[in-house]
């Protein structure tokens, strides 16, 4: 009997060892888990705590760049107070707008320095300031002068006007922004013109700018570009500029009888002035001072500019000539009137060695030689008898609506300074006539 207790004793026994045994092995499994599961845990806290000191340490070094950046926006803030404070008591804008009253016409220059000087002087919500940005506005997208241009932009933007503003005019941190912003969008969408991208300026490399005879900007951030051959030439400018493929009075034409007896009379009043020369990536532009006029059966024009082509956009019984000088004008309604004058290879010329010998050396920067006058006269022939039609610009975007004077009368321009012009080739196609006529006076 005790043989039999003591055997029973001794497998219990065993059972409660092997249930306590297992007991122990699951506890130390559900700790070694609890333990996997603490460890990664801690792992991550600490590579989240890691990831907040490195923007910590990030945040500190972008405050202390802005820091870097505010000290001398504070000293021009100080240095515009100054300026307000000086201006404040008006005696100098009555001085200004005094001189000005005896001024038939301003120029976009002045009239944005008047802007500028009413907006320091009455305020951002002054009427005056903000028609003299307009006004300056207006005159620049027809001189291709991207200081003025960007001066009245900025102006009216200051006043609370929602105009879209050039890229070239904004600030460098908006400018570098907006970039990558292009870069990507560039590089996720082709935008059809190839290697030459972002570049535009009608008249003006990249800039967009209507410089009066078609190189208006198309007033985005940044404007689609043209150039005169490949993927930007002109068969491709409609694809951007609508009116360029569209329109049914374009510019040039190739002039060819018959022709219509004209009874305008036309006769230019140009007068000397300070030599003011831009090279603005796709032609030579002269910008004339206020004062000289084209007059149209006695209808006033003021000269804007006048810049030149190669070869001649304009051809006189399908032959073109070595070059044109496009002399652009605008009357107090606002319509344009272009007054060719057609360049043959010959002996040289006065006027042209004047302004070859005062080419920009930079881009987009207009040069003002001192102590250089020019009168864009010295360029005209003697005799002014004509043809003329209707017609557009003969650049993006191609604004209809501009009457052309091609004079019969052809000026000299030695081959030498034909080839002395930086542009080998910035001349459009001759366009469909559809059915216009032709004046020949």
């Amino acid at each position: 009997m005790k043989r039999i207790l003591l055997e029973v004793f001794l497998v219990a026994a065993l059972i409660g060892a092997g249930v306590f045994g297992f007991m122990n092995q699951k506890q130390a499994s559900i700790s070694k888990t609890k333990i996997t599961e603490l460890t990664a845990a801690a792992e991550a806290a600490e590579k989240t705590v890691k990831e907040k000191e490195e923007s910590i340490k990030a945040a500190e070094e972008e405050m202390q760049a802005l820091q870097a950046e505010m000290a001398p926006l504070e000293g021009k803030a100080n240095q515009l107070e100054a300026v307000k404070a000086a201006l404040a008591n008006g005696s100098t804008l009555s001085d200004l707008e005094g001189a000005y009253k005896k001024e038939k016409t301003l120029s976009a220059e002045r009239q944005a320095g008047l802007g500028a000087l009413r907006m320091l002087t009455k305020g951002a919500e002054d009427p005056g300031a903000l028609e003299a940005f307009r006004k300056a506005l207006q005159l620049s997208e027809l001189g291709d002068r991207k200081n003025t241009i960007c001066a009245a932009q900025l102006g009216l933007v200051a006043a609370g006007e929602k105009i879209k503003v050039m890229s070239e005019c904004l600030p460098k941190s908006e400018k570098e922004g907006l970039g990558d912003k292009e870069d990507k969008d560039a590089s996720s969408k082709d935008d059809g013109h190839g290697k030459g991208k972002g570049k535009d300026d009608g008249h003006s490399k990249g800039k967009g700018k209507d410089d009066g005879h078609g190189d208006k900007k198309d007033e985005k951030h940044a404007a689609p570009h043209w150039g005169y051959e490949g993927e930007m030439g002109p068969e491709k400018w409609g694809k951007e500029f609508p009116t360029c493929a569209a329109g049914k009075s374009q510019s040039p034409l190739d002039i060819k009888g018959p022709f219509l007896k004209s009874r305008m009379v036309v006769s230019a009043d140009y007068k000397e002035g300070p030599l003011k020369i831009l090279n603005n990536g796709h032609t030579i532009q002269v910008v004339v001072s206020p004062g000289s006029k084209l007059r149209i059966d006695g209808i006033a024009h003021e000269l804007l500019q006048f810049h030149f082509h190669r070869p001649s956009e304009e051809k006189v019984d399908g032959k073109p000539m070595a070059m044109v000088v496009h002399f652009v004008h605008k009357n107090a309604e606002g319509k344009l009137a272009v007054l060719g004058v057609l360049l043959k290879e010959g002996n040289e010329n006065p006027g042209i060695k004047t302004l070859w010998t005062n080419l920009p050396k930079e881009e987009n920067v207009e040069y003002a030689p001192d102590g250089v006058n020019f009168n864009p006269g010295n360029l005209l022939p003697r005799e002014m008898d004509f043809y003329s039609y209707q017609g557009s610009l003969t650049t993006p975007p191609c604004t209809e609506g501009v009457r052309f004077f091609i004079l019969k009368t052809t000026v000299n321009i030695a081959k030498e300074q034909v080839q002395a012009f930086p542009f080998k080739m910035n001349a459009r196609p001759v366009q469909a006539l559809n059915g216009r006529e032709i004046l020949s006076n």
